[in-house]
């Protein structure tokens, strides 16, 4: 099926259309969501909500650009939205107006899929998690970003490069123990 009578046999309501376009779409939006969580529950959560979403806001989808990306907009902000309304994360999310720390422009040069990236990111702090994620993989700017999470556009970016030097961080200790790892193996 064509992604244009895709959308609109789920617009005229096809239960099989809709599904058919959930499971085409759900796992990838699975990651997306998991992204911004601290459990695969909560992802599945905020899928389900933002599946929700999708189906009562498709004949808002204008066709000029791809359905995909139009579906993951929804999961980031749907995403954003479950993180600031419970208060697990809402705790998590308070930042405090500090010093910028300095950042290290270094790449390091590690070798790494994008399944072991995932869950580095995953494992800062859930502020840092969230900038990072909404940021430099999503590509918001930082004025749309601290609009989302209603935060000081200078406290972003703070929390953003802290983020980006906490990642960079562990990569090379990532890179160091895959070494040490490699050189004993030789001997």
């Amino acid at each position: 099926m064509q992604e244009k009578e895709l959308i609109r046999e789920c617009l005229n309501g096809s239960r099989i259309a809709q599904h058919f376009l959930y499971n085409k779409y759900a796992g990838l939006m699975l990651g997306t969501c998991y992204r911004y969580t601290k459990s695969m529950a909560d992802a599945e959560d905020i899928l389900q909500e933002g599946f929700i979403k999708v189906f009562t806001k498709l004949h808002q989808f204008k066709n000029n650009g791809e359905l995909g990306a139009w579906i993951r907009r929804i999961m980031v902000n749907t995403a954003i939205t479950y993180i600031n309304k419970h208060n697990r994360y809402k705790r998590e999310l308070q930042v405090d107006d500090v010093a910028v720390h300095p950042v290290s422009d270094d790449n390091p040069d590690v070798l790494i899929d994008t399944k072991q990236l995932v869950e580095i990111i995953r494992e800062l702090p859930l502020i840092y998690q969230t900038v990072f994620n909404l940021v430099g993989v999503e590509g918001y700017s930082h004025v749309e970003v601290a609009r989302l999470l209603n935060m000081n556009e200078n406290t972003l970016r703070s929390q953003y490069n802290r983020a980006r030097t906490m990642l960079i961080n562990r990569l090379k200790k990532m890179n160091n123990s895959s070494e040490n790892q490699a050189y004993a193996g030789r001997i």
